[in-house]
């Protein structure tokens, strides 16, 4: 098996769902008491969370650079960004090492296209709905996206950062998404594009109208692919 590094802690909970899921995918691939060759750096959420400025996504920039070349020296063989949000620097990371770090939005792309999805809505916080970083990456695999909601991202930000990455689990913020997911449906979509690492503790991603496409689930699942030797990940 290879090793793969994830860069973590953004946040922890959703960091832990990655090990869990990586873990169980190789153990029942491999049987026995197989478990998933990991290295984990993981950051101190407090000094990324809630990038807004230029300077501040600077130093997110620096804080994931940082891990990157920490995890490569250690021996990772490809590389896992374990939050959508901090995608925004992606490419930045990318080109500070010499290993591949496998791309949210492409393997969740990939899915979807392997689906014959064509028609989603994108739901995350505030960056992920809005900027162009991940909305591109997932409209060049064939998938037109709904226009982003101002006022939904603005809600989902303050779940996330206010609630969920704090591990409170608020059961209005429950029934809102719920509600939401709702309407979605309503709309001429094929499928639900949970795009934030924190909001299945909230959402049942299997209990509604439309496909879900979990991205925690679809990116650690890459992850664990890689491990076994079932996936060379693009860049």
């Amino acid at each position: 098996m290879r090793k793969l590094g994830l860069i973590g802690g953004l946040s922890w909970i959703s960091t832990a769902r990655y090990y869990e899921i990586i873990n169980r995918t190789v153990h029942r691939a491999k049987g026995g008491q197989h478990s998933a060759p990991l290295l984990i750096e993981s950051l101190d959420f407090a000094q990324v969370a809630g990038s807004v400025t230029q300077d501040d996504w600077d130093s997110a920039a620096d804080h994931l650079t940082g891990a990157a070349r920490r995890l490569e020296q250690a021996g990772a063989q490809s590389l896992l960004i374990c939050a959508n949000s901090m995608h925004r620097v992606y490419e930045r990371v990318q080109e500070t090492v010499s290993i591949p770090i496998i791309h949210i939005a492409d393997v969740v792309g990939a899915r979807m296209a392997g689906d014959n999805v064509e028609k989603a809505a994108l739901i995350g916080t505030r960056n992920v709905m809005m900027e162009k970083f991940y909305r591109q990456r997932l409209v060049s695999h064939g998938v037109s996206l709904l226009p982003p909601d101002m006022e939904l991202a603005d809600r989902i930000n303050h779940i996330v950062y206010d609630e969920l990455t704090v591990g409170k689990v608020n059961r209005e913020s429950e029934r809102f998404m719920r509600s939401e997911l709702t309407d979605i449906a309503k709309e001429d979509v094929q499928a639900v594009v949970l795009a934030c690492t924190e909001l299945e503790l909230i959402v049942d991603v299997k209990a509604n109208v439309l496909p879900i496409y979990d991205c925690t689930s679809i990116h650690a699942k890459a992850g664990a692919a890689f491990i076994l030797g079932e996936q060379e990940p693009g860049r």
